[in-house]
C-alpha cells in the first residue's frame, strides 16, 4: 500500500469513527473530526503530514501527494 492511499485510510477511518463516539459517547468527539478536517486542509497546502511519516517508516511506498 502506498502512503497516499494508507493517510487517506487512516483519514477516513478516525473520522467514521470519531463521528460515532460523539453520537453515541460524547459530543465532544466532534473536536476530533474537526482536528483531523484542519489537518487534512494543512497537509493539502503545506505538503507536510505527520501520519505520511509514520507510515514512511512501516515501510509504505513513497508516492507524489505526500514528500
Amino acid at each position: 500500500m502506498s502512503v497516499d492511499r494508507a493517510v487517506m485510510m487512516f483519514a477516513g477511518l478516525m473520522v467514521l469513527l470519531s463521528l460515532a463516539l460523539g453520537f453515541y459517547v460524547s459530543s465532544y468527539w466532534y473536536l476530533l473530526t474537526a482536528f483531523i478536517g484542519a489537518n487534512l486542509m494543512q497537509a493539502s497546502v503545506t505538503g507536510f503530514c505527520p501520519a505520511a511519516m509514520v507510515f514512511k517508516k512501516l515501510g509504505c511506498k513513497s508516492r507524489s501527494a505526500f514528500q
